[in-house]
């Protein structure tokens, strides 16, 4: 019996040992990247505990003028909520909370003007669709402007967020304005319920309004900052308006090249070889191009996707890779002027708007240090921080730097010099906003004659590519 079962014990075996190898691989793998982990959360800490604090280097004069900020941290007590209520046109509605109980959550509704219909805690599974929401500066430019009104009526400021949470249709956002609500009844001021939202206010915006908060005048930088994100809206739209149809042009231009290199082109292939036709290298080399598309077309897109996806991920999550990008796309004509002009209206936007509502220097710097997300300007504004710990004038920093444009060195040191740093600041970027809408024109009447010409080129050499054998099947003829 023994021998008759012994294939069938081998057999099994042997079965088994393959289907251990996929067990030993992900065991491996999954202790690889635990290793890695270990390893990267580790030097993380080493390099945080060698990074020295650029704000301890601040002298204690200037730190003890410095306002204490309050902790923005989510209270852990807080649980999660699911609801379904019934707005003001009759519509139901659904949405997540955090409260302190269900009866909290309940009340809290129930004062908000909803009819709530139903409340319940979050089962684990249960995923949350508007945790999106983030304002952009569209959103800001018309809520801060809309907030402003209503307090300068005399409405009261949670009254006025209310007014906008009514008002809004996005549900990540009015989710957002709610949550201000139950801050502001809680007694929190308006930056630090803002704060506690994580990133979907800007930083920028929260400082000025807890700025604000501390010189009592709130309605007048809400204004000021609703035209700041006016401004900066505008600016995105043109940037948009000028790359909108280089793009598109660019796309079916492709789509066309492609379509007649694995179309057109291989129809005439099959005629010359039937006419046994001589074929110039110019024609050779453009039938290989052809060739080589129609076969492995799937695998040049997947190519393509991947060296987008790489380049993304890289340019996002990988500082030295990002530094080495941006600073190659300011060197190039044309686009490094369209990249300077911008950040340095930004810079000088944001730094005139934090100056003139009282922010101090050494806080207005950390803030635009957070705001930009070119590495070059961060280099520089670090540098800022340092020489400010060290005594020195802001425009110490900026001297030299290729990145910063001469003259508007030249009007920080005039700043500097007659105390109006602020006001030379906003010269500064009313200028710069010009020249980059100047450059931006510019760029929209260059793109189309150049697009044309080389498309021209290059279709122009497919079509000589194809018709030139024709002359010479002609020639046999006659």
């Amino acid at each position: 019996m023994e021998f008759v079962f012994k294939p069938f014990i081998l057999i099994y075996h042997l079965v088994d040992k393959v289907f251990q190898i996929p067990k030993k691989v992900l065991t491996y793998a999954h202790s690889g990247v635990l290793a890695v982990l270990d390893k990267f959360s580790i030097e993380k800490e080493k390099k945080e505990e060698e990074v020295p604090d650029i704000l301890e280097e601040v002298p204690s004069e200037i730190k003890g003028l410095r306002p204490k900020k309050k902790s923005l941290e989510k209270d852990p007590t807080l649980l999660p909520f699911r609801y379904t209520i019934r707005l003001s046109n009759g519509k139901k509605a659904n949405g997540t909370f955090e409260g302190h109980s269900l009866n909290e959550v309940r009340d809290f509704l129930t004062n908000e003007g909803y009819e709530v219909l139903k409340v319940e805690p979050r089962k684990k599974y249960d995923i949350d669709l508007t945790t999106g929401g983030k304002f952009k500066a569209k959103d800001l430019s018309f809520s801060l402007t809309q907030l402003s009104t209503y307090i300068k009526a005399g409405i009261a400021l949670v009254d006025a967020v209310r007014i906008l949470e009514k008002q809004t249709s996005n549900p990540a956002q009015r989710k957002i304005y709610q949550k201000l609500v139950y801050e502001l009844l809680k007694g929190e001021s308006l930056s630090t319920a803002m704060g506690k939202q994580g990133s979907k206010f800007p930083k920028l915006l929260i400082n000025m309004v807890q700025t604000a908060e501390l010189t009592g005048d709130l309605t007048s930088v809400l204004d000021d900052m609703a035209d700041f994100y006016t401004s900066q809206e505008q600016t995105r739209k043109q940037m948009v308006s000028a790359m909108t149809y280089p793009v598109v042009v660019l796309v079916i231009s492709f789509a066309v090249l492609v379509f007649i290199m694995i179309q057109v082109v291989p129809a005439f292939v099959e005629m010359y070889a039937e006419q046994d036709a001589e074929l110039p290298g110019l024609t050779i080399a453009v039938m290989a191009v052809s060739d080589f598309i129609s076969h492995n077309a799937i695998v040049l897109l997947l190519i393509l996707i991947l060296i987008l996806t790489t380049y993304i991920l890289l340019f996002r999550h990988v500082k030295p890779f990002r530094k080495f990008m941006q600073n190659l796309y300011m060197h190039i004509p044309v686009m490094s002027k369209i990249i300077i002009y911008n950040e340095v209206y930004n810079f000088t936007k944001t730094f005139a708007s934090l100056l003139n509502h009282g922010v101090f220097i050494t806080d207005s710097i950390e803030v635009l240090g957070n705001l930009t997300e070119n590495e070059i300007y961060k280099g520089i504004i670090n540098k800022t921080l340092v020489n400010l710990s060290k005594g020195a004038a802001i425009s110490e920093s900026f001297k030299g730097e290729w990145a910063f444009p001469v003259d508007a060195y030249e009007m920080i040191v005039t700043g500097e010099n007659t105390g109006q740093l602020g006001l030379m600041m906003e010269k500064v970027a009313d200028h710069y906003q010009i020249q980059h809408k100047a450059i931006i024109t510019q760029l929209k009447s260059l793109m189309e004659p150049m697009m044309i010409m080389v498309l021209a080129v290059i279709v122009g050499i497919i079509l000589l590519s194809v018709i030139y054998p024709m002359f010479g099947i002609y020639s046999k003829i006659t």
